[in-house]
């Protein structure tokens, strides 16, 4: 058998010597090798060892400054300087002291990115709705932990988790943290490696911590009956969307919408914004809204201004004489990030490998790993009592002939021969002996022999419990149940982001600010938009499309109508033409992949102005099926930009026509066939990704090719092909059927 060759084998080797002026030997390197031996092992210490967290909810930068923190006697005592923290934590952590300190400011509480945060901070630690407040430097603030440390460290020196070396083997340091709560749910977490990411979102400590136990009682409960939804400590309202949610505990993976909270002073006429989404900041949003009064998109704003003080956030717009505040509202939420959605990748390291895991597998991971921590801590208190016993028993043997023992300890003339005396005239081992040798004189009376006999009873009967406990996985599923809810009546805390069940969104009403006009829109096959007024187009040319593009839709509507955009991935993304800038005709327009934020080689294929969303859409699919789906079931309650599932996707898509009212369609396949049918014949769906019936029966190795309006077809005997029933096979193409014969009448003068 061959040698198996090593990367970088045999490689051909090319002599230099006019490198830098000396003779060198420049060695060529495959960039399989390249990627092999140098960016490989990069790529996997970022995974592991930096950006992806473990079953504790840690990252191993969080985790190595908790650590320091507790051995520093942070949680019981009082404060210290942050630059003395962080120099400690450098002796596991050496990535520098700003990246120490930055870790330690996003625990802290008062930065504010945690629903519990972990350091107990004094002095000015930046606030996470602000990118502006910066945090002081750490020799001006200073920190301890937070008493719900406690949980993350309780027993962690009874053997509940393994220890490891630290970068230069000096000390140990713990390899994950015996949390008593799953804080993998509970902390928000985020973190870029190389070829993935994760995001988590935070829940209410409470709600987490009743669900787990539910899942211990039973694993097939639903979650959602405790979990009720992701709770963010800059608050804001959630806006339910049951699907949504149940997506993301099913799989780890989705988004969810959240609202900023405002008052209406009346006294004031102003607008007081007092929460806002936890994926933004104050002054993106200020400056949002600055763009749209410049662009006279917000005239109802006289002024708009940050009042955050030491009492909490408050963002005051000064609003004009008889404005309606909430409709303004209601257009801020769907042109600012004053509503915002947050995207939930939940990849955490199981076992030292990424895994994206939804809620219930988390918890079922969190469980087995919490379990094993609570089973070594049973065995470690087990063999410290049974220890202790035998040391009991070996005193007890003494205690019975106290007289004995004392005359062989007198009667030993050497120090040495003490213990083996002991050992040979009670019949103890050496740890027995030498427990006994260290008694004290006081210690040799009546009390201290009852003592002894009733700890060693007790002893006996803890022992049995004990090892009771690690027979009985019930028993052990108790105590991680009653330390959760011990957790939760201590450190719970109510839902800082409330749930908004009703909020079907107000349709986009434009007054005076906006008022709709006429206009052009025009849409290429390669997915170039345009928007044009009436007057631009007059005064244009031709349209201006990029070499092999060309027309492919085009419609006369309003600047302000509702848009949808269906694509080649089964998808339809919705918005509305105010998104779009007016144009002209000399111009590309916008490249809607782009503009709408596509999946990488996705393309528009067909475009819809749904208006009332009345009429149907008829898709027609090239295994000869059609499906003829209600316009309605696009409408959304939500101000959700991109549906998935937009119709079938199990035979490819051939095209889509919009059926305002029922009417004969011309069908055509590659055979060359042709099928003239009522679209009565097809009845509605509501149900978008239904596969529609059969409308043409087609032979093997032939397709649907297209569908159009008899009155746009080039057909001219229709009751040829005209069925009364589908499916149907259809005719056969007769040449002064196809268009080819008027065509070459047309172009043919000079044959004439």
């Amino acid at each position: 058998m061959p040698k198996k060759k090593q990367p970088g084998e045999n490689r051909p080797k090319v002599n230099n010597p006019n490198v830098l002026g000396l003779h060198a030997e420049v060695v060529e390197q495959p960039i399989t090798d390249t990627l092999e031996l140098n960016y490989m092992p990069y790529a996997m210490s970022v995974i592991v060892s930096r950006a992806i967290p473990e079953i504790d909810g840690f990252k191993p930068s969080h985790r190595k400054l908790l650590y320091t923190m507790y051995k520093m006697g942070l949680l019981t005592g009082a404060r210290t300087k942050s630059a003395n923290i962080v120099g400690q934590t450098m002796r596991l952590n050496p990535h520098g002291d700003a990246a120490i300190y930055d870790t330690m400011v996003r625990l802290s509480k008062g930065y504010g990115a945690l629903l519990t945060p972990f350091v107990d901070s004094k002095g000015n630690f930046g606030k996470a709705y602000s990118r502006d407040m910066a945090c002081a430097a750490p020799r001006y603030t200073e920190a301890k932990l937070t008493p719900i440390c406690a949980e993350l460290f309780r027993d962690i020196d009874s053997d509940t988790v393994d220890f490891v070396d630290n970068y230069d083997n000096t000390m140990k340091e713990p390899a994950l943290l015996p949390t008593t709560f799953p804080n993998i749910l509970v902390s928000a977490n985020s973190g870029i490696a190389v070829g993935m990411a994760s995001q988590f979102c935070g829940f209410n400590l409470k709600e987490v911590c009743d669900t787990a136990a539910a899942y211990l009682k039973n694993p097939d409960c639903d979650l959602s009956e405790t979990l009720l939804g992701p709770d963010f400590p800059t608050g804001g309202q959630l806006l339910w969307d049951e699907n949504a949610i149940r997506e993301i505990y099913e799989t780890g993976r989705g988004s969810v919408r959240v609202r900023a909270k405002y008052r209406y002073v009346k006294e004031e006429n102003l607008i007081e914004i007092y929460e806002i989404p936890y994926s933004t900041t104050v002054e993106a949003i200020l400056d949002k809204v600055a763009e749209f009064i410049k662009a006279g998109k917000a005239k109802e704003i006289a002024d708009m201004r940050d009042e955050t003080d030491l009492s909490g956030l408050k963002l005051a717009i000064d609003l004009k004489r008889g404005t309606d505040p909430d409709k303004l509202m209601a257009k801020l939420f769907r042109q600012t990030s004053l509503e915002d959605s947050f995207s939930c990748n939940f990849n955490v390291l199981i076992a030292g490998s990424p895994k994206v895991l939804g809620v219930r597998q988390i918890l079922e991971e969190w469980t087995a790993w919490r379990t094993d921590s609570v089973r070594r801590r049973v065995y470690f208190v087990l063999n410290k009592r049974k220890e202790k016993l035998h040391l009991l028993k070996g005193l007890k043997r003494i205690l019975l002939d106290i007289d004995k023992a004392i005359r062989i300890i007198r009667e030993t003339e050497e120090e040495s021969e003490v213990i083996p005396n002991l050992m040979i005239g009670f019949g103890i081992d050496q740890v027995q002996a030498e427990y006994v040798a260290e008694i004290k004189l006081r210690n040799i009376n009546k009390e201290y022999i009852l003592k002894r006999v009733r700890e060693t009873e007790d002893l006996q009967t803890e022992i049995a419990d004990l090892e009771d406990i690690l027979a009985d996985p019930r028993r052990v599923k108790k105590i991680i149940a009653d330390e959760l809810k011990e957790a939760a009546k201590k450190y719970g805390q109510p839902r800082c982001t409330d749930i908004c069940y009703d909020h079907a969104q107000e349709a986009a009403e434009d007054d005076e600010a906006e008022e709709a006009y006429p206009v052009h829109v025009f849409l290429s096959r390669e997915g170039y938009f345009k928007k044009i007024t009436p007057q631009s187009l007059r005064m244009s040319g031709e349209q201006k499309y990029k070499e092999g593009d060309g027309p492919s839709q085009s419609f006369e509507t309003v600047s302000n109508a509702e848009i949808m955009f269906f694509t080649d991935r089964c998808q339809v993304y919705k918005t509305r033409l105010t998104e779009f800038d007016d144009t002209k005709a000399s111009v590309l327009g916008d490249y809607l992949p782009a503009k709408l934020g596509m999946d990488a080689g996705e393309n528009v294929i067909y475009a819809v102005l749904p208006g009332d969303y009345s009429g149907a859409l008829l898709f027609f699919f090239e295994n000869g099926k059609a499906a003829r789906v209600e316009i309605s079931a696009y409408k959304t309650t939500s101000n959700r930009r991109k549906l998935t599932g937009a119709y079938s996707d199990k035979s490819p898509l051939c095209c889509i026509r919009r059926l305002d009212g029922d009417c004969e369609l011309a069908v055509y396949s590659t055979e060359p066939r042709c099928l003239i049918f009522h679209t009565a014949l097809l009845s509605p769906k509501t149900t978008r990704t239904t596969q529609g019936v059969a409308v043409m029966t087609l032979k093997p190795k032939y397709r649907l090719e297209r569908a159009e309006a008899v009155e746009e077809s080039a057909v001219v005997n229709c009751s040829r092909y005209r069925v009364r029933a589908v499916p149907a096979a259809g005719a056969l193409l007769r040449a002064e059927d196809t268009g080819e014969a008027q065509l070459d009448l047309l172009g043919g003068g000079e044959d004439a």
